[in-house]
Formats: C-alpha cells, structure tokens, sequence
C-alpha cells in the first residue's frame, strides 16, 4: 500500500518535472505586465515597489466597491422599512444625502491616497 502511493508521487513529480524542462511550454507563457511606475530593467527592488503600489490602489478601490455596496444595503434596507410604515420617507432621503456624501469623500480620499503612494 505504501509503495503505491510513493510510486505516484514519484511519477506525478517526474511528470511535471518534465514539463517544467520542456522549452516548449515556456514558449507559450505571455509576458508580464510591468507595474505602472516602470522601473529600469534590473531594478527588483523597483518592480517589488512598483506592484506593491499597484497592490494598494487595487486594495483601495476594492474597499470603495464595499463601501457603495453598504450604503446601497442600507437604502435598500430603509426603503423597505419605510414602506412598511416602520420609517419615515425623510429617513430615506436623509440616508441618500448622506451616503452620497460619505462615497464622493472615500472617492476623493483614494484619488489623493493614489497621488501619494
């Protein structure tokens, strides 16, 4: 039972081993796209810095995405209360105002959070 098992691995590994050697596989990989500062070639500690950067600014507008996503929640959310009559209609006007506000200044703060990183 045992020597079965180890008699897969060694074939699964020496199997992707040749793969791995095989020119013909890497002939088909694309290239990678340089981040967006665009460092010298050779520069390592450029490149890191520069996807790291790109890193942060996908990480920014992925908590803006969640941001609109809470406020649209909560519209939703005092809508409905307010047809049931558990709301006022100016609690849902209020919240708009409000939501929109809060998304126009977390917009503007990665706009300059992007200028500085």
């Amino acid at each position: 039972m045992m020597f079965a098992q180890v008699k897969k691995r060694t074939v699964v590994l020496l199997g992707l081993l040749g793969l791995a050697v095989n020119p013909a596989v890497w002939a088909a990989l694309p290239t990678p796209v340089p981040p967006s500062t665009a460092p010298a070639a050779g520069d390592w500690i450029g490149l890191i810095q520069g996807y790291i950067k790109d890193g942060g600014l996908v990480l920014g507008l992925a908590i803006a995405v969640l941001g609109f996503l809470w406020v649209a929640y909560l519209a939703f959310a005092k809508f409905n209360e307010a047809r049931q009559g558990k709301a006022e209609w100016a609690e849902v006007g209020v919240l708009g105002i409000v939501g929109a506000v809060v998304l126009i200044f977390a917009s503007y703060l990665l706009t300059e959070a992007a200028g500085v990183i």
